[in-house]
């Protein structure tokens, strides 16, 4: 599916970027053309001013597409006027009947191409144009003069060569563009998508984990109200155990939707929470004054060192949760007989909770997931102890509202330290 979406981005990209280089590039070889046209016209001009300077023309006598028309038949003219020196170019002077009586010109060319070039000109059919002949360009014009015609020549293949270098230039570049786009945007589409294919993958698995997790209580509830339906007529008392075991797993569901309502809820009002400065301190020190019962009764030896005074900006309650859960998992997964330290200092800007407790530890590779819903490093154990995985989950995501940061360091076969580190 993500690949699917991650073409269709691409050919989408390509093809808007490719309409914009054509649109751009049309756009300058038409600006480019017009201004050779013109430097042409203007050429031609001046070669032919230069060319008819001593020849006696009828005013503003131009042929029309019939060449035949008009043109005495006697009469005799020269010219004295020469060129610029920089044009390529050669005039021709014809008859009415448009045969070639004389010529001038700066270049020295074949005898067979002047026919040929006054043959091609003559084809065009009208007073000016261009032809190729010989595998270069040539410009011309016609003019009538009182024997015949004079037609004026100019070779512009320096300027068709630019045109058509321009063209290639364009595609070269466009072809390279377009390969470059193509791995350029398949790059930031495949870091674009992959938060979301990551999204997702943690959606589904999400929910494969909490139907993993409704389905084995809802087993049990189901299985003891089928014993208690199987013994309907026996007495309350002697079915205490299957009630039990009813409540005991209800309450296992009870918690376990509240905690993801939690999460859901969190997810949702993340601009809606009201920030308070308060003393994390004093905050610290009431939650660890609620722990001590549990692990006096685990043998769990606590030792802490908070610093007094110390003030954050936040959610009062749902920081003091943190605090709880991050002892509630030290005390959890510390032996009978082991310790919990909790430490609670400023760093710089910033007020920087450490709970460390003895224990098995954790392997590297689950460092990085630990704090990933449902997930737990010993399944088994989690499960004897009552645990879903979303403590640490919901820690979490209540530390990064607080545009804090949390996270865990271990020593396998030592000890566990989790930071939090709020501004």
């Amino acid at each position: 599916m993500f690949t699917k979406l991650r073409n269709r981005f691409l050919i989408l990209n390509l093809v808007i970027i490719s309409i914009i280089m054509l649109v751009a590039f049309t756009s300058i070889y038409t600006i480019t053309y017009r201004d050779v046209q013109r430097n042409i016209h203007m050429e031609l001009n001046k070669v032919t001013d230069s060319y008819t300077r001593d020849f006696d023309l009828p005013h503003g006598d131009r042929p029309g597409a019939d060449l035949n028309l008009g043109g005495p038949d006697d009469g005799e003219f020269g010219f004295e006027g020469t060129p610029p020196k920089r044009s390529i170019s050669f005039m021709l002077e014809t008859d009415s009947n448009l045969t070639i009586t004389s010529r001038e010109t700066t270049l020295e060319l074949e005898e067979t191409f002047y026919p040929l070039a006054l043959d091609a000109a003559v084809e065009e059919n009208k007073a000016s144009g261009q032809f190729e002949l010989d595998g270069s360009h040539w410009t011309f014009e016609i003019l009538q003069t009182s024997t015949g015609y004079m037609l004026v020549f100019l070779d512009t293949s320096s300027q068709q060569v630019i045109l058509t270098n321009l063209i290639y230039t364009f595609a070269i570049v466009a072809l390279v563009m377009l390969i470059v786009i193509f791995f350029t945007s398949r790059f930031f589409a495949n870091r674009s998508i992959a938060p979301i294919q990551e999204a997702f993958d943690k959606q589904k698995q999400f929910i494969a984990n909490a139907s993993h997790e409704l389905k084995t209580p809802l087993t049990i509830i189901n299985t003891n109200t089928d014993v208690l339906l199987a013994n309907s007529e026996d007495q309350i008392r002697n079915q205490e155990k299957w009630l039990y075991y009813i409540k005991s797993e209800t309450e296992r569901m009870t918690r376990l939707t509240n905690d993801l309502l939690y999460l859901t809820e969190m997810d949702d009002s993340r601009a809606g929470i009201l920030y308070t400065k308060f003393d994390m301190s004093e905050a610290v020190e009431n939650i660890l004054l609620t722990m001590e019962a549990v692990m006096f009764e685990k043998q769990v030896h606590l030792s802490y060192e908070i610093e007094p005074g110390l003030q954050v900006t936040g959610a009062n309650e749902q920081l003091k949760q943190v605090v709880m859960i991050l002892l509630d998992n030290a005390v959890k997964y510390t032996n009978e007989g082991g310790s919990v330290h909790l430490s609670l200092k400023k760093q710089q800007q910033e007020v920087v909770l450490s709970v460390t407790n003895t224990g098995e530890g954790i392997a590297p590779e689950h460092l990085s997931r630990i704090f990933d819903r449902f997930y737990r490093t010993d399944s088994g154990r989690a499960r004897k102890q009552g645990g879903y995985g979303l403590g640490l989950a919901i820690a979490k995501s209540i530390v990064e509202q607080h545009k804090g940061k949390i996270y865990a360091k271990s020593t396998l076969g030592e000890s566990t330290t989790f930071y939090v580190h709020i501004s």
